[in-house]
């Protein structure tokens, strides 16, 4: 019997009286549930008939609860959060919002990616994101592979099997040069004057169309399979190595210098992930860069072409 008592309790009601308590006026409590004054008395009235005693004490000039009102509030509060808890958690399970979101990343987890990642936390606190640093000289091996479930790569993405969403991170590049270099001195260089500086490129896998928009004009120079590898090579003077300004500031270090170069696109970043992989997590993901980055273009485009961007 007690069973059907329960299942007789209108969730609508329990809700009206819930905001009632908060608010304690009966036109404010119709204006959150986008209900009439009238209806807000209605289901309260209703369900004090179910309870069979009075909840609420009205007057012309105040709303209270009663005694018995305060007890039932006690005890309804911390049971309907639970069953909202519940519920809200059975939902983004349905959508695929619950779990891990293994996200790649080259070389440096900048500023914004960071915020994003907080942002997507904030807003999604039953995925737990798992950042996973891929190689500089693969930057796709990982999504084939299924290593990982999106991957923030650099620019250009020209592969028929993914998928590319927000571009974001557009910064000027720099000439990473050791101080022994005749360049480190400068305060900028050309684009032109990269031919002498002896480019370290990334190696394969990486496609050749990404590797030369990485180290554009270089032939027969360096080549390395990660950022820090790089970075070794330049600051034992062995080549030169262009990298964006946020990832220059990251690795300042006395034996290298980092030059402004004019006449270069500027190096961006692109979410991306395998053609058809696009999940709920993934979506949410790249809405959350998406919102917080200040992005270029727009919807996710397979096989999209890029501007070089080391």
């Amino acid at each position: 019997m007690r069973a059907l008592e329960v299942r007789a309790l209108e969730v609508r009601e329990l809700e009206c009286f819930l905001v009632l308590a908060d608010e304690l006026h009966f036109g404010r409590t119709g204006e959150r549930l986008y209900v009439s004054q009238s209806r807000v008395s209605q289901l309260l009235a209703a369900l004090e008939r179910r309870l069979g005693a009075r909840l609420v004490e009205r007057t012309s000039r105040r709303v209270r609860l009663t005694p018995f009102g305060e007890e039932f509030l006690a005890e309804l509060r911390p049971a309907y959060d639970a069953l909202a808890g519940v519920v809200s958690r059975a939902q983004a399970h349905a959508r695929g919002l619950t779990g891990t979101l293994r996200i790649g990343f080259q070389g440096t987890a900048t500023a914004y990616l960071l915020r994003a990642i907080e942002a997507f936390r904030v807003r999604h606190p039953d995925i737990r994101p798992h950042l996973v640093e891929i190689p500089l000289c693969d930057p796709f091996g990982a999504l084939r592979r299924g290593d990982v479930d999106t991957a923030v790569v650099l620019l250009p993405v020209a592969e028929p099997d993914l998928e590319l969403g927000p571009v974001f991170s557009e910064q000027r590049q720099t000439l990473a040069v050791s101080v022994r270099h005749p360049y480190a001195s400068r305060d900028r260089l050309s684009a032109a004057e990269l031919a002498g500086a002896d480019l370290i490129a990334p190696a394969a896998p990486a496609p050749s169309y990404w590797r030369a928009a990485q180290a554009p004009g270089a032939a027969g120079g360096p080549s390395v399979a990660t950022l820090q590898e790089g970075l070794t090579l330049v600051a034992a003077d062995i080549g030169a190595m262009l990298l964006c300004r946020p990832t220059a500031d990251y690795h300042a270090r006395d034996d290298i210098a980092f030059v402004p170069v004019d006449g270069l696109p500027d190096s961006a970043l692109g979410v991306v992930w395998r053609a058809g992989g696009d999940t709920a997590a993934v979506r949410a993901f790249a809405g959350a860069v998406a919102g917080t980055c200040p992005v270029r273009g727009g919807g996710p485009r397979s096989g999209s072409s890029r501007t070089p961007a080391p």
